[in-house]
């Protein structure tokens, strides 16, 4: 497994992020059990956090202030891209930053846009983010499983890149 870390990975995750676009979050309810929801990602910014929009009124963002550690799962099974984020929820009420993310396409969720009462952001602040992916594209590596299939050996180390940041 070929390992990448540091400003290289950070930049690799950033990517992944917004290229993958749906992840699923998880946040901890009241009685301590992990529940996982679909969300859009709007944005990784450069200092590292990821932006959602939420309504304010729903159970995602209640377990989110109760319970501020959460997970994101992203996952892009034709790619074989995978993405896990350990991270620190906040709910934001900053217009210009709504203003920055908001598409026509939230229009569904949020009838009346960035003036739908309740709308919020919801910032996920990553402390840990790591990464697999094909080293060598898809083909590669599924060339690499067939092989070690067929010879009843372990893939090649160099089939899969793995990224690790403490942030």
């Amino acid at each position: 497994m070929t390992e990448i870390t540091g400003s290289e990975a950070l930049v690799r995750v950033k990517e992944l992020v917004e290229d993958i676009d749906f992840t699923m979050l998880t946040t901890r309810d009241d009685s301590e059990n992990l529940v996982s929801r679909p969300m859009s990602t709007r944005q990784m910014d450069e200092a590292g956090d990821i932006w959602f929009f939420t309504a304010e009124d729903t159970e995602k963002v209640e377990e989110a202030r109760h319970h501020h550690q959460v997970g994101l799962s992203y996952c892009d099974a034709k790619g074989m891209r995978y993405v896990s984020i350990a991270g620190t929820a906040s709910i934001v009420h900053d217009r210009a930053k709504m203003e920055e993310l908001y598409s026509p396409s939230l229009d569904i969720w949020f009838t009346e846009g960035l003036d739908t009462p309740g709308i919020a952001l919801l910032k996920v602040t990553p402390t840990i983010a790591e990464f697999w992916e094909p080293a060598k594209g898809k083909v590669a590596l599924a060339a690499g499983a067939l092989k070690a299939l067929v010879t009843r050996d372990t893939p090649d180390d160099d089939t899969v890149s793995h990224g690790y940041i403490v942030c």
